[in-house]
């Protein structure tokens, strides 16, 4: 079934079954191995789309590693104009190669605690979340992910989230944020199109059935991957996964 996706972001595909550590594999070899600092990759994808979820899966196979997520950089921050704060906050820091504690202005603003942290001798930091690939600070992201979700099945599972965790009020209020959300992010996406700097695309929302330690991923879009063509390789695949 051909999955619902906002104008201007192509389908991916054809999707195949993977382990996930074949995954992690396939984006630390188009990451690189930078020297004396962490690689820094991007899983980028709209709301709801399972982009936490996906980055906790390849940073438990990670034990030097760290997720920074976007949903604290952009905390209480206008919608989508916190890309500053992830570049000169967490990318460029880690870049110099040290440990990062970093608190967000409204962190102290309203009161918050806690930092976002990345604990020295990482070698790999995940960022994560809707933006996470940003087009202006493309050269201090090592490789991108992208997530590709059915559009009508992230709203309903993104709103029925919200709801379960208590978040942006009852299920009306719920459905109200989202809308009042994707009022920013669809044109943000359109003009960021992460999809194009991605080395490999997941399926947040597969119809086939996939074991515990399975994930579906397809090449990029056209024009996807990286300028040296770190793409996903055609031969990666598990034909005998679930």
């Amino acid at each position: 079934m051909t999955p619902t996706l906002p104008a201007g972001e192509p389908e991916a595909g054809p999707w195949r079954p993977v382990p996930v550590p074949a995954l992690l594999d396939l984006v630390l070899a188009a990451a690189g191995d930078p020297r004396g600092r962490p690689r820094i990759v991007a899983v980028d994808g709209r709301g709801a789309s399972g982009t936490s979820t996906l980055a906790a899966r390849l940073s438990a196979l990670a034990p030097a590693s760290a997720v920074v997520h976007t949903d604290d950089l952009a905390w209480h921050e206008p919608l989508f104009a916190w890309g500053h704060l992830l570049a000169d906050g967490v990318l460029r820091p880690l870049h110099e190669g040290r440990g990062l504690s970093y608190r967000p202005p409204q962190w102290d603003r309203r009161g918050r605690d806690g930092v976002v942290a990345v604990p020295p001798g990482s070698d790999l930091v995940i960022v994560e979340g809707t933006g996470a690939s940003h087009r202006e600070h493309a050269d201090l992201v090592d490789a991108t992910v992208w997530v590709q979700s059915d559009a009508a099945e992230a709203e309903r599972r993104g709103i029925a989230r919200d709801v379960a965790d208590g978040v942006n009020g009852d299920p009306e209020q719920a459905a109200a944020f989202w809308h009042e959300w994707m009022r920013e992010e669809l044109p943000f996406l359109t003009r960021q199109r992460p999809w194009q700097r991605a080395c490999v695309v997941v399926n947040g929302t597969p119809r086939r059935r996939l074991g515990s330690d399975h994930v579906e991923i397809a090449p990029p879009p056209t024009g996807g991957g990286d300028a040296a063509g770190h793409g996903v390789p055609r031969e990666v695949g598990d034909p005998g996964a679930p």
